[in-house]
């Protein structure tokens, strides 16, 4: 292997899906104080000057170009793909595939860290779960969610490279429901006008604002730290109080009948809500963050109301 030219102070942080609403979140937070390279097949509308963006699909192999040629000091991976209605070839060709070609690139040019964003979805909603899940949990997630089976290899691939390859600090983060100007299930559910919920169902749940999990990425990022970490924020809530401080109205259904609707709109592009995400507000799946805030530091910033009310924020 060829050895590395740059000095470690000009060593940048590469982010994997930096176009994303989150990446470009971490830009702001990351580029005023070191150097940021983003590798995202999207174009960079508005891009901070001193930003470089490869334009470039993470399986391409010009992927491994930009490695040798910045020799990052720090990877982020935000490049997970979520889309609902893409094929389950382009998820796993993208999320699996892509991740594996990734690991390799960190091996080979000796990426002292990183850092994955993963979900705290991998464990699963399930009537037998526990109130609250810690990082041991098995990842059950996939059970009844073919979409969520990819995001769970890709956890799996870098908690068995965190054990392979010691000499990288890796950082697994698991956090609860993000909500925020992000276009996930959870933000887009409660964007709704009138959000239906499960008729006899209003479990606990946890929800966590964007700019905490940025706080926590930026965290992940100091010298020393390595390992699987739950992220939550405010207190857990029901859903329905979640909806209400929303300021939306609530329309409850009977599960069977709801289940159904949703197959046929899935079906003919109607929404883009699974139908087995209803599982998310049926049954619990809460984790346990408590080695977050003793070993990251983390504690989230915003209460309820804020996390909640930043689902119509798009600054």
């Amino acid at each position: 292997m060829d050895h590395a030219t740059h000095s470690s102070a000009e060593r940048p942080v590469l982010i994997t899906g930096i176009c994303g609403r989150l990446g470009r979140r971490l830009v702001r937070v990351l580029h005023r104080r070191c150097r940021v390279v983003g590798i995202d097949r999207r174009p960079f509308d508005g891009k901070p000057k001193d930003v470089t963006h490869h334009q470039l699909d993470i399986r391409r192999k010009k992927t491994k170009d930009v490695f040798r040629h910045e020799r990052p000091a720090a990877v982020v991976h935000l490049g997970v793909m979520h889309d609902p209605k893409a094929s389950q070839a382009d998820h796993h060709t993208w999320n699996v595939a892509g991740f594996s070609r990734l690991l390799d690139y960190v091996t080979q040019y000796e990426v002292p860290k990183l850092i994955v964003l993963s979900s705290a979805n991998v464990y699963g909603p399930r009537p037998d779960n526990p109130q609250f899940l810690n990082e041991d949990a098995p990842l059950l997630g996939g059970a009844s969610f073919s979409n969520m089976r990819d995001l769970i290899e890709v956890d799996m691939q870098a908690q068995s490279f965190f054990w392979k390859r010691p000499e990288t600090e890796t950082v697994i983060l698991r956090p609860v429901h993000i909500l925020g100007s992000v276009q996930n299930a959870p933000s887009n559910y409660l964007r709704q006008r009138t959000v239906v919920t499960l008729l006899g169902y209003d479990p606990m749940v946890q929800v966590i604002h964007q700019e905490d999990v940025i706080s926590a990425l930026d965290l992940a990022l100091r010298p020393g730290i390595r390992g699987v970490f739950n992220l939550a924020g405010p207190a857990p809530a029901a859903v329905s109080r979640v909806i209400e401080r929303a300021g939306r109205e609530r329309l409850p259904v009977p599960h069977s009948a709801l289940r159904f609707a949703l197959n046929r709109m899935f079906r003919v592009g109607a929404t883009s809500f699974p139908p087995p995400e209803l599982d998310f507000i049926r049954y619990v799946c809460m984790v346990d963050d408590s080695r977050a805030r003793k070993e990251l530091g983390y504690a989230p910033a915003f209460d309820l109301g804020e996390t909640v009310a930043a689902i119509d924020d798009f600054s």
